[in-house]
């Protein structure tokens, strides 16, 4: 569709005017042109829509980054943050060798297929802004796996399950679900033929993403066993009371937290992939208020039960910052598979459920001797499973038709409250969960015992010990070597001293001295 501008200014009036102001601007800056597809302009915006989007996305790996970081100990910041950067780098390079290949291949072709089997090295596709957009979600994917092995995992181990995990395991969930011609999609291009008549719905990938990714994740904390002294003494016998190895930095947790949070306003609303349409830009508005919803209310349940549970086993109440971050990061992963299809007071539900399943499963994983560094299991694993179910029990079928879903089959509660029983999307989201869990669990666990029996997977004790910023990377990740030294204190105190009696040093001081010292 094409309008002339010029005829259409001739006469301005209210109905216009909008549009004529409009054209006034470009003429300023593209003259002798008349013509304008409208057409042109909203395959435009809907690309910058993505563009912008995929580039929120990527962001977030400075969070996992920032948050990683402040999780782990000084002695081992560089080794975490390399990892990061490295995440970025080996998911670019698989993803575009033959991991979107693989995802999104053979979209032409009809029937279902169990893997994509074109497009590798983007050979014959030149959407790249999707490209570009899917990519984002499968550096998040690798991502969740870093922080759990943090401070114990070798390199070329974490470059090879990195490559391993963009390049192949993950894509096959992604096509599973979310191409045109899954076994599993709600886009299934037959529409008479989808999975139990309506699809998996994961909208911006609750299972796809972080059910995967915490899979992973899982799979190699308990082949890689525990750092160092958390559960275990040197002889190998079990301690009473698990050891607590706090984070070095707090400001860099809650900015990695808050840098996730912003970057779930592209992973989520971007996920609609298209915004120039009325009912694209009412679900990726409706997924901007429920992402919020589940932070928010993940964070305070989380927290606050935390504290009251303290508070009558000890008679103390204090407030934990982790418990906090944590929490609303389980929210935010509990209502990414149905942040479209579901109402604002739905989401508050799902992230307060995702706050206690997040507390619950971290302490369940202390229980069972399995060390995550950072907390990525029930974060992304146990709220990711989460996210996808609640989907079978709060979907709203009018919001699942703007969304672009089946709308006939409903979430339970739905089903329920309109007098019919039918499963159908209970089942396809039980079902979607099995196969994330069969395949992750097929693929990774004898990658990671042959990564283990063949000495790639951890690092020398004595390297675990010092730290792997010094054994691995030439020097620790803070220079303290400016600080001043302890005899230089003392010298200072003493002549001061002399002059105006005794002075005693400042704690603060004498505690710079003998870290410079040590």
């Amino acid at each position: 569709m094409s309008v002339n501008f010029t005829e259409l200014c001739d006469t301005v009036d209210e109905n216009n005017a909008n549009a004529c102001a409009l054209y006034d601007m470009v003429t300023g800056v593209i003259e002798d042109r008349g013509d304008y597809s409208v057409g042109g302009i909203g395959t435009g915006v809907d690309t910058f829509f993505l563009i912008f989007s995929g580039t929120m996305v990527f962001m977030m790996q400075a969070g996992f980054a920032m948050l990683c970081a402040g999780s782990v100990r000084q002695k081992n910041v560089k080794n975490i943050m390399l990892k990061n950067l490295l995440d970025a780098c080996g998911g670019a390079l698989g993803f575009y060798t033959i991991g979107f290949g693989f995802a999104y291949g053979g979209d032409d072709e009809t029937g279902k297929t169990f893997i994509g089997n074109s497009y590798f090295g983007l050979r014959d596709f030149d959407a790249y802004a999707g490209f570009f957009f899917q990519f984002a979600f499968a550096a998040t994917a690798a991502t969740i796996v870093a922080g759990t092995v943090a401070e114990r995992c070798k390199m070329s181990a974490y470059l090879c399950y990195s490559i391993f995990l963009t390049g192949f395991v993950y894509p096959v969930v992604v096509h599973a679900i979310w191409s045109s011609n899954g076994f599993l999609s709600a886009f299934y291009q037959d529409s008479d033929d989808l999975f139990q008549d309506v699809g998996t719905v994961d909208f911006a990938g609750s299972g796809v993403v972080h059910m995967t990714g915490g899979a992973t994740a899982l799979i190699a904390a308990i082949v890689l066993g525990p750092r160092k002294g958390r559960f275990y003494d040197e002889d190998g016998n079990p301690l009473e009371e698990p050891a607590t190895f706090a984070g070095h930095s707090a400001s860099l947790q809650i900015l990695g937290t808050f840098i996730l949070w912003v970057g779930w306003y592209g992973f989520n609303p971007g996920s609609a992939l298209a915004i120039a349409n009325e009912d694209s830009a009412q679900t990726a508005a409706l997924c901007l208020v429920t992402t919020t919803m589940g932070a928010a209310t993940g964070c305070v349940t989380s927290m606050f039960t935390d504290s009251i549970l303290e508070t009558m086993k000890t008679g103390e109440t204090s407030y934990d910052l982790t418990m906090a971050m944590n929490g609303a990061l389980g929210g935010l992963v509990a209502v990414t598979a149905g942040c479209s299809v579901i109402t604002p007071w739905a989401a508050i539900i799902i992230g307060a459920c995702g706050g206690w399943i997040y507390m619950g499963f971290s302490k369940l994983l202390i229980k069972l001797r399995i060390d995550d560094a950072v907390d990525a299991i029930p974060v992304h694993f146990a709220n990711g499973f989460w996210g996808v179910l609640a989907v079978g029990l709060f979907a709203n079928g009018k919001l699942m038709a703007i969304a672009g879903y089946n709308s006939e089959f409903e979430g339970l509660f739905y089903e329920w409250g309109g007098g019919d029983n039918d499963w159908n999307l209970f089942i396809a989201q039980i079902t979607s969960l099995a196969f994330i869990l069969a395949w992750v669990g097929t693929l990774m666990t004898p990658f990671f015992f042959i990564l283990l029996k063949a000495g790639m997977f951890r690092v020398d004790a004595l390297e675990e010990e010092v730290g792997l910023d010094i054994s691995h990377h030439r020097g620790e990740a803070y220079d303290i070597s400016g600080a001043a030294k302890k005899e230089d204190v003392e010298e200072l105190m003493e002549t001061r001293a002399s002059r105006h009696g005794k002075v005693e040093v400042p704690k603060e001081v004498a505690q710079a001295a003998d870290d410079a010292e040590a």
